[in-house]
């Protein structure tokens, strides 16, 4: 018996060893280099969490590459920001942590727990804000005093601008899915299956189902938008679907949404397209349940412009109110495509924060052309400061990279 006995403690050790070895080899592949830049390793444990932190931002295309490429960049970056010595201090990084999460609508936490739920370590978005920020601001440092914006160049930019009679206009078909926290992962699943559809019919049918938009009644259906009312960040791919393709889905502040192009035209151009936004978003609570609604439907009846709002919002907390005026790439994209079907004075009451338990009373007051004033002409100049850095950022990385060993 001592001698089987011992037998079997040797196999188990045996096993117990193989077994280990495995889930070593497993973790040094993981951590080997998958790629180098220079003397600057990327593993493909980086690798694989990037990518999967591209798909969480449902980034169009194969995440992989994007992946690949967005590392690569990343080292480059990090090489010659070490050499000012660069460096962001851990309050900072929490901070600025905290506010990416907030532009989805979310404490640290909720998007750290959502992450998790996708198989995303933090570190990862640890290290896509902190290289994000640092060379943001690294670029301004370096480039800032070089880019000077004169009166001329505004000039020139308007007349750009005012020179076209015409504009591109785009027939959409609309889908938004509700997807607070408890039914993000289910509504995902939706999204999915409807950008996989092929026809309007099919869309449509969709539409009635699962958008939470009174546009739902008619199929999701739009009239004839100036692609300029969409968010900048939206207008390129809209002019760039063919007739009868769904997007990818567009994750949104506790919701994501879904466009179908049915045609695109070019049109008189009645006005230029917005420098800036001028809108009012005042919170009500209840979000859309019959009392919300109700609410509602009180404050409409009471307004005529945005300037009402302040009679109704008089002797309540400052924070239900919130009038901003905003050039379009710095507006949330859930208000920002709300904005994009209203004329100046009408309301919209299809979006909620507070996981759905606050009602956004969202009214546009105006779209700022370039001729209202001041306050135009200098997001203009904004604008132009903004392009011509990022100009010169992307002419940096390419003298990095053209000079870099990266390998394979």
């Amino acid at each position: 018996m001592t001698r089987f006995f011992k037998i079997g403690q040797a196999l188990m050790v045996a096993v117990a060893l193989v077994a280990t070895a495995g889930t070593q080899g497993v973790a040094q592949g993981q951590l080997a280099p998958a790629i180098t830049v220079d003397d600057r390793v990327i593993t493909q444990y980086e690798l694989n969490q990037r990518a999967r932190l591209l798909q969480v931002f449902r980034t169009p295309g194969d995440v992989t590459e994007a992946a690949r490429e967005a590392l690569i960049n990343d080292r480059l970056k990090e090489k010659e920001m070490a050499r000012f010595g660069v460096e962001l201090s851990d309050s900072a990084l929490q901070q600025e942590l905290e506010a990416f999460a907030g532009r989805a609508n979310m404490t640290l936490p909720e998007f750290t727990r959502m992450l998790n739920q996708n198989a995303v370590d933090i570190s990862a978005l640890e290290d896509f804000v902190r290289i994000g920020v640092l060379w943001r601001n690294f670029i301004r440092g370096r480039f800032g005093r070089e880019v000077r914006i004169s009166d001329t160049d505004v000039e020139r930019a308007l007349a750009r601008q005012g020179a076209s009679p015409t504009q591109l206009e785009v027939l959409l078909n609309e889908i938004i899915i509700a997807a607070p926290p408890d039914r993000a992962a289910r509504a995902a699943q939706v999204a999915a299956q409807i950008a996989r559809l092929r026809t309007f019919a099919e869309f449509e049918d969709a539409a009635r189902q699962v958008s939470a938009l009174p546009s739902r009644e008619n199929g999701g259906r739009l009239d004839w938008l100036p692609v300029d009312n969409y968010p900048p960040q939206l207008r390129q791919l809209l002019l760039d679907l063919e007739t009868g393709e769904i997007t990818e889905p567009i994750e949104i502040p506790n919701g994501i949404a879904l466009f179908q192009k049915r045609g695109q035209r070019e049109a008189r151009r009645p006005v230029q397209a917005p420098v800036s936004i001028d809108y009012a978003a005042y919170y009500i609570p209840g979000g859309q349940t019959d009392e919300g609604r109700t609410l509602a439907t009180e404050v409409r009846d009471q307004v005529d412009t945005c300037d009402d709002l302040y009679g109704v919002a008089r002797n309540q907390p400052q924070e239900v109110l919130d009038r901003q005026t905003l050039a379009p790439s710095e507006i949330s994209q859930d208000i920002a495509l709300e904005l994009a079907r209203l004329d100046p004075g009408e309301i919209s009451t299809n979006l909620t924060r507070n996981n759905g338990q606050t009602l956004v009373f969202l009214m546009l007051c105006a779209r700022n052309n370039v001729d209202t004033g001041t306050t135009n002409r200098e997001a203009i100049r904004g604008q132009i400061r903004s392009r011509r850095l990022a100009a010169l950022a992307d002419a940096l990385l390419e003298d990095l990279r053209a000079s870099a060993i990266i390998r394979p």
